[in-house]
């Protein structure tokens, strides 16, 4: 057995194991993880119990009914301005005489949630915002279920330092399958992990040729339905080279035993490669209702979770390398990953902004990596010797957040001059 730190992310370690119905609480339930895991829960009362509820706050009526359906003792949202409404809409979907459940508003709500009481934490809420309430979860002791990638990328060692082993379920289709792969063997028997990616609607397209692309091509994903930012981020690869941070940092294995490939049917969602030249491979069809299913039910399987495949049916699966010029955004995440310190949430906020201002026509596709690719330039090397703070992270982030629009509005002054 291999003597380096235990992996963030262990299948052979079951954290805090639960027998019979789990509590859970969901972090961004309106959301495309959220009203998956929901829609997983009430398919399974007999395993599952959601104790709280917490979104953003655009999806009010959405958030109700949720807690209506799964009978929650508290309800957040972000936007304190829309706890009224949350109100409301809540006294609308109780029956007369019914007592609501607990209203929680405000910027720290979701983290004040996922310390509560409960077996596991599914942090799906999108974006760096979910750094405090993943922190939150793991000092409580909680399973976290962690979707929100964003989390790790930008806060990797302060997640580390408070994470016991196996702690962290993995939820993003590639990680779990990571995960899975990995319980069928040792960590020392690793050679490399193989995140695969669909390529996105631009897959096979030069770099010239994605300089026109618009808002509605690169929302419409081929294979998967995703919010807004997360498919935009595969649209350019950059969710793919956030990816091969997590992993790195989930598994504790080396940038360069980490490689992508590129994989259009979505089919098989990642690879282990062990030493003696064998290659687990796990595979379902594109359907995130399964790494939901391993993220709250691990170690025990949720059965018929998301669809199997039909091996009576002829198909075709199909493996091409990454075309590193058009997509350079996996190369500066492995990039900023060995840099470490607050490099992470430079190129994440920075990334964030762009695809901002990308979605709202300010800038061009090209443009979110060549102006990403320019703030992380600027930030330079992160000091060393000193430990990673949240306030690091915020002050990081707030300036690489700054520099990306000060950097896109000069973008587009110039290309309208």
């Amino acid at each position: 057995m291999s003597d380096s730190p235990a992996p963030l992310a262990d299948p052979h370690i079951v954290f805090d194991a639960a027998q019979g119905r789990r509590d859970l609480v969901i972090l961004g339930s309106t959301g495309s993880i959220g009203t998956q895991a929901v829609d997983l829960v009430l398919r399974n009362p007999d395993r599952f119990r959601v104790t709280a509820l917490s979104a953003a706050g655009g999806r009010v009526a959405l958030l109700a009914e949720q807690a209506r359906r799964l009978r929650v003792r508290a309800v957040a949202v972000a936007d304190r301005d829309k706890a009224p409404a949350l109100r409301e809409a809540l006294r609308e979907n109780y029956g007369a005489g019914e007592p609501l459940p607990e209203i929680l508003a405000g910027p720290d709500a979701a983290t004040e949630l996922a310390a509560s009481d409960c077996h596991t934490v599914l942090n799906g809420i999108t974006g760096s915002i979910g750094l405090a309430p993943t922190l939150a979860a793991l000092k409580a002791g909680r399973t976290l279920a962690l979707a929100n990638k964003e989390s790790l990328i930008v806060g990797g060692p302060l997640v580390k330092a408070l994470a016991a082993p196996g702690q962290i379920i993995p939820v993003d289709s590639e990680h779990a399958a990571l995960f899975q792969a990995l319980a069928a063997g040792e960590r020392a028997d690793v050679r490399k992990l193989v995140v695969t990616a669909s390529g996105g609607p631009f897959r096979g397209r030069t770099r010239s040729e994605l300089a026109g692309v618009t808002r509605e091509q690169a929302l419409a994903h081929p294979t998967w339905a995703m919010g807004p930012v997360i498919t935009v981020n595969s649209a350019t690869l950059v969710n793919k080279g956030l990816e091969v941070i997590e992993a790195h940092l989930l598994y504790d294995i080396p940038f360069d035993r980490i490689e992508v490939v590129v994989h259009p049917q979505s089919y098989v969602h990642s690879m282990v490669e062990f030493t003696d030249g064998s290659t687990l491979a796990q595979a379902t069809p594109p359907d995130m209702r399964g790494p939901i299913a391993i993220g709250l039910g691990w170690p025990e399987r949720v059965p018929d979770a998301a669809p199997a495949f039909d091996w009576r049916t002829a198909s075709t699966w199909e493996f091409f390398p990454l075309d590193t010029e058009a997509f350079p955004s996996v190369g500066l995440a492995r990039h900023v990953g060995a840099l470490g310190g607050t490099a992470p949430a430079v190129f994440n906020a920075a990334n964030e902004e762009c695809v901002d201002a990308f979605l709202a026509g300010r800038l061009p596709f090209n443009g979110i990596m060549d102006t990403v690719t320019a703030v992380v330039a600027e930030h330079g090397t992160p000091a060393t010797g000193t430990p990673l703070t949240v306030a690091d992270v915020l002050e990081a982030e707030t300036w690489a957040r700054t520099r990306a629009r000060e950097l896109s509005a000069a973008a587009t002054a110039e290309a309208h001059a």
